[in-house]
C-alpha cells in the first residue's frame, strides 16, 4: 500500500515540478511516445542519410517502482531530520532568516530548499568538482573531501592526473592549447588587448567583430547575422524584441532554459508542444488560426514555434523539414536554437539544417553559440537582412552588452575557417568526421552491452539511462575512481524515473581512450546491474570493432 501510495505522490510531483538546467520550469510535463520519427516522410522523400527512426526503449516495471520506492524513502527521511532541526537536535548548515526578520516577507522558500538540504547535499560531490588544467579530451582534477557529508569540502592537496573528460560541450576539439594552432589569437590579444569596454553602439565595434559576422553568415548560407558576448543572453535578450503581447509562442517541451526565460519576458502568450511530436504542434497551429486570442478572438500579432537543433539532455535531433512544413502551412514564424548541432553534425559542419536537407532561408531566425563546437563564447542570430537590423537596435543584449572579446572574437574566426577550410588545410572536415565516427562507434557499443540510451544516431550527446537515484551517485563516484568524468543527472532536471549519465563525444577523443571509457562503462554496469535494456543486439560486428581512427 505504501508503494503504490508514493507511486501516486511522485506521479502527480512530476506533472507539478518543471526540471532545472534547461528544462521546462512551469508547464506541465507531457507523457512520452515510445516511439518517436526523427526523419518523417518528407525526411524519407529526400532520402537523408542515416535517418531513421528513433525509439525510445522504456525500462522494466520494477525500474520504475524502485526509483518510485528510492525517492519516497530519502524523502520520508528528509522530514524526519527537518524535524530534529526544528527542535535543535540536529544543526541547519544553510543559510536562514535571522531571528528579527520573522515577520518580513521570506527571503528563502523553505519547501523549495527541501531537496537541496536533504537530497543534493548527500551527493554535492558528484558536481562542480574543480579541474586545474585544459578542460581537453583529459584533464586533471583537485581532489577533495568532506568530512561533513558535503556540507564543506576541504583539498587534499593531490591532483587526479589524465581523467578522461566524458561530459565538455568540445565537440570538434578547438578548446586546446597548442601554441602554434592559437598565434593568431596571442596576436589578436598584443594587438587589441583582452576587452573592449564598452558596447558596440559606442566605442566596442572592432574590425573583427564585423569580420566574424560576414564569416557566420556565409558559413550559414543566409544574408547577416549578429554575434552577442553569451550564448544564454542570445536566447533570453532576443526573444523579447521578436514578440511581445498578443504574439503566440508555441515551445517545445525539452527547450532550454534560456529559450523559456526569453519567452516569459516577451509577454507574449506560451503553449507547449511535446517533444518532436508533428501532431502535437499542429494541432495548436490549427487552434491558433482557427480561434485566435482569448476572449477576444483577434488574430494572432505573430505565432513563433521554438526548437532545438539537438536536445541537450535527450540527445534527440529535431524534425526540422516537418516543422517547416508546418510553419509554412499556418504562416507561422520558426526560431531555431543550434547551440549543440552547428559545427556538430552535417557532413560540412553546418547544422541540422544541412543534416536534414532544408534550406536555411526557410528558417526564420538562427540562433547558435560558440560555447561548444568552436571552443569560445557568445552567440549569434542569423537571417535576413532586415531582422538582424531590427535586432541591433532593439536587442537588450546589442544595445547594452559589451561587444565580444578580441581574443575569443579571434579563436571563433580561427576555428571557423578551419571548418570551412579556409586556412588551406583539410583539418575541419577531418575533426568534423572523426566526431561523427566516434558518436557511431561509441552508440553502437552501448547498445551492444545493453545499455538503454537515447537519442539520434547522429547526436554526440548520449544519455545512458540510470533510473535510480542511488546508482547515479555511485555511477559517478565509481566512473571517477577509474579516472573517468562523466555528468549525472537526476530528478528535478529530468523526470523522476529517468534520471542519467550525459556522454559528450569529441573529435579529440581516440579510439583507445573510447575503447577505455567503454571498458569500464562495461564492468561498472555489471556491478551496478545497469544494463536495462531488452533487445538484442549483435556482439560481434565487426566493422565497428576494426575502425581506425582517420
Amino acid at each position: 500500500m505504501l508503494i503504490w501510495l508514493l507511486l501516486w505522490y511522485f506521479g502527480q510531483s512530476t506533472t507539478l515540478t518543471g526540471g532545472l538546467n534547461g528544462r521546462l520550469c512551469s508547464f506541465q510535463r507531457q507523457g512520452r511516445n515510445k516511439t518517436v520519427n526523427l526523419c518523417g516522410s518528407l525526411l524519407q522523400q529526400r532520402n537523408v542519410p542515416g535517418c531513421k527512426q528513433e525509439v525510445l526503449e522504456q525500462a522494466p516495471m520494477y525500474v520504475a517502482v524502485m526509483t518510485y520506492l528510492g525517492f519516497g524513502i530519502v524523502t520520508l527521511f528528509g522530514y524526519f531530520r527537518d524535524f530534529l532541526r526544528a527542535v535543535g537536535l540536529e544543526k541547519c548548515h544553510l543559510a536562514q532568516e535571522r531571528e528579527e526578520q520573522k515577520d518580513f516577507v521570506p527571503l528563502y522558500q523553505d519547501f523549495e530548499n527541501f531537496y537541496t538540504r536533504n537530497l543534493y547535499m548527500r551527493v554535492r560531490d558528484n558536481w562542480n568538482r574543480p579541474v586545474c588544467s585544459l578542460p581537453g579530451p583529459v584533464f586533471d582534477l583537485m581532489e577533495r573531501v568532506s568530512d561533513d557529508y558535503n556540507w564543506t569540502f576541504r583539498f587534499t592537496g593531490r591532483t587526479l592526473h589524465n581523467v578522461i573528460n566524458m561530459g565538455s560541450y568540445n565537440y570538434l576539439g578547438f578548446a586546446e592549447n597548442e601554441a602554434e594552432s592559437l598565434k593568431t589569437v596571442a596576436d589578436t590579444t598584443l594587438r587589441y588587448g583582452v576587452g573592449v569596454c564598452s558596447t558596440r553602439h559606442e566605442i566596442g565595434n572592432l574590425s573583427i567583430h564585423e569580420e566574424l559576422e560576414e564569416l557566420v553568415a556565409r558559413f550559414l548560407g543566409v544574408e547577416s547575422s549578429m554575434t552577442f558576448g553569451m550564448g544564454f543572453a542570445t536566447n533570453s535578450m532576443n526573444i523579447p524584441a521578436l514578440v511581445g503581447k498578443g504574439c503566440l509562442i508555441l515551445s517545445d517541451e525539452l527547450n532550454h532554459t534560456s529559450l523559456i526565460l526569453g519567452a516569459r519576458l516577451s509577454g507574449a502568450t506560451i503553449r507547449v508542444f511535446k517533444h518532436n511530436n508533428m501532431h502535437s504542434l499542429e494541432k495548436m497551429l490549427r487552434e491558433a488560426v482557427c480561434s485566435g486570442q482569448p476572449r477576444t478572438h483577434r488574430p494572432w500579432k505573430k505565432i513563433l514555434i521554438m526548437v532545438e537543433g539537438i536536445y541537450s539532455m535527450e540527445g534527440s535531433v529535431v524534425r526540422l523539414a516537418e516543422i517547416v512544413a508546418l510553419k509554412k502551412k499556418y504562416r507561422a514564424y520558426l526560431y531555431l536554437d543550434e547551440a549543440h548541432s552547428i559545427g556538430a553534425v552535417g557532413p560540412s559542419g553546418r547544422g541540422v539544417t544541412e543534416l536534414t536537407g532544408v534550406n536555411p532561408a526557410d528558417v526564420d531566425v538562427m540562433m547558435g553559440t560558440f560555447t561548444k563546437s568552436f571552443g569560445a563564447a557568445g552567440g549569434y542570430i542569423a537571417g535576413r537582412k532586415e531582422l538582424v537590423d531590427y535586432l541591433r537596435t532593439c536587442s537588450h543584449s546589442a544595445v547594452y552588452a559589451t561587444a565580444l572579446s578580441p581574443p575569443v572574437t579571434e579563436q571563433i574566426l580561427r576555428a571557423m575557417k578551419c571548418i570551412m577550410g579556409k586556412d588551406g588545410s583539410a583539418e575541419g572536415i577531418r575533426r568534423i568526421r572523426q566526431l561523427a565516427e566516434n558518436t557511431r562507434y561509441f552508440r553502437a557499443r552501448l547498445k551492444e552491452m545493453g545499455f538503454i540510451i537515447y537519442g539520434n544516431d547522429h547526436s554526440p550527446v548520449v544519455p545512458i539511462l540510470l533510473y535510480m537515484p542511488g546508482k547515479v551517485v555511485a555511477f559517478a563516484r565509481e566512473m571517477l575512481e577509474r579516472k573517468i568524468g562523466v555528468v549525472v543527472v537526476g530528478f528535478p532536471a529530468t523526470p523522476i524515473t529517468e534520471a542519467r549519465a550525459r556522454f559528450c563525444l569529441s573529435a579529440g577523443h581516440t579510439r583507445a581512450m573510447l575503447d577505455q571509457v567503454l571498458h569500464h562503462l562495461n564492468e561498472v554496469g555489471d556491478n551496478l546491474c545497469l544494463k536495462f535494456s531488452r533487445r538484442k543486439h549483435d556482439l560481434s560486428r565487426a566493422s565497428l570493432s576494426e575502425e581506425t581512427d582517420s
